[in-house]
Order: structure tokens, then sequence, then C-alpha cells
């Protein structure tokens, strides 16, 4: 949960870069540790939002020079940017992690309008499986090597390989966009119970402890995430057949832009 003085600091920070920008915020979530649920104490607020320009905006010879993200400085513990609407979209077509999972945060701030009800709506269509499968496999393969070689490890860098593992198990198993919350994600080793215990115990350390530092291996937690990384290796995900998603994103695009500026 996000406490309300939290929720309302972000909501006015949203209002004075609508002001200064001229633009309007569709959706604003928390992404990162909070959104995945295995924040620690002293973890910083990470606000995304996706914003849209006036419609002159995206009639200029020199658009692709435009710059389309907002961008602030961390304040307060407060990480806040924002990406324009048709960035987004264009992310959203090869299936932008990034994007995808700003769009299933449990934690959100505001949503204004249809798009994020729609761009939920397109998820099945747009999503690739493969894509998706791919960008979790190389991250958890990434944070394994470069953090969990040595006799003792960062603890927390647990997490940055077991949720994307797992999400690769979800892809696999249910054909859609995995969740990012880590305990629904947990659901899927519920029958290993020596593996639960330690990742629970690791979670509950991580919630009350500002630095979990470096400790010894977790032997249940190493010895899934080599079986599974080995596993998961020898998968071979085939090809998404999807329907051409440019014009239902192009068609989402407009309508945003005329309910929003008339």
């Amino acid at each position: 949960m996000i406490a309300a003085g939290i929720r309302s600091e972000v909501r006015r920070r949203l209002r004075a870069a609508e002001t200064e920008h001229d633009v309007r915020v569709l959706l604003a979530v928390e992404s990162g540790s909070r959104a995945w649920g295995f924040a620690s104490p002293d973890s910083d607020y990470d606000g995304r939002f996706i914003y849209v320009n006036r419609p002159e905006w995206y009639l200029s010879v020199g658009l692709e020079e435009q710059r389309d993200v907002i961008e602030y400085p961390i304040v307060d513990d407060m990480d806040i940017n924002g990406w324009d609407l048709r960035k987004a979209l264009r992310l959203f077509s090869k299936s932008n992690p990034g994007f995808v999972e700003w769009l299933q945060s449990p934690l959100v701030y505001e949503s204004t309008g249809v798009f994020a009800e729609r761009a939920r709506a397109l998820l099945p269509q747009v999503y690739s499986i493969e894509r998706g499968v791919h960008h979790y496999r190389s991250m958890a393969k990434t944070n394994f090597r470069g953090y969990l070689q040595a006799e003792r490890v960062p603890l927390k860098k647990y997490f940055y390989v077991l949720r994307p593992l797992l999400s690769v198990r979800w892809l696999l198993e249910h054909r859609r966009p995995a969740p990012i919350e880590f305990a629904r994600l947990l659901q899927l080793i519920d029958t290993d119970t020596a593996l639960r215990d330690a990742i629970d115990a690791l979670l509950e350390a991580k919630r009350h402890a500002p630095e979990l530092g470096l400790a010894p291996q977790l032997p249940a937690i190493q010895r899934f995430i080599v079986s599974e990384l080995g596993r998961q290796e020898t998968l071979c995900v085939t090809c998404d057949k999807r329907p051409e998603v440019m014009p239902l994103l192009s068609g989402l695009f407009r309508d945003v832009l005329r309910e929003t500026w008339g």
C-alpha cells in the first residue's frame, strides 16, 4: 500500500508536470520493488506515468527530434518520470517490458479516460510471449552471473533472479503476460515446501531490513536457480502468431487525442 501523504505528493508533482510541459497525464503507477511486493523500508518510490501532448505537437516535421520523455531528479526518495503516449504505444508494439509492467501495476496513482482500460484489453493481441521469455531469461542470467556466484552474495539479488525466472515459467504455462506481483508468481512453486520456506523467510527479512547485505548463499534457493536456468536453456519457444498491431495502437492513439483535447 502507498500512504495517503505519498499519493498526494505524487499527484501534486503530476499536476506540476502537466502545467510545465502543457500535457495531460493518462496513467500514473508505482513500479519497481514496491509494485513487485518486496520493497525494503528505505526503498524509493518509483512513480511512472504516460502522458499525451496536444495534437499539434505530433503534427511536426521534426517530430522524431522532439523530446518524448519527462524526467525529474530524485527528490525526497521519489523518482518520477513519464513517457509520451506515442512513444509508449510504439514500445508496446514491441512488448516493451517496462510499459507492460506499468500497465499491470497494482499500485495506481491515477488513471484518466479510456487509455489504460483499452491498452490492457489489447495485451493478449499485442504482447509477444517469445519476446517476454527472452527478456526475463536474459535478466535472470545476467543477475545470477553478476551477483550470485561468490561464497558470500548480496541477498536482495535473489529476488532479481527469482522474479524473472518465475515470470518465464508463467509465460510458458499460461501463455499470457506475467503478473508483476511476486506473491502471485510464487504460487507456481507452492508444492516445493523447502524452497517456499526459504524464499518466504528472505522476503520477510527484506521487508523489514534497510539493507540485507552480504551473506553465504542460501542452498535451497541456489539449487532452484541453477536447476531452473538449466531447464529454461533447453526450452524452444515458438514464434508468436500475432495480428498486425499498429492499426490497433493507432486507433487507440487517435481516440485518446480526441477524448483528451476534443
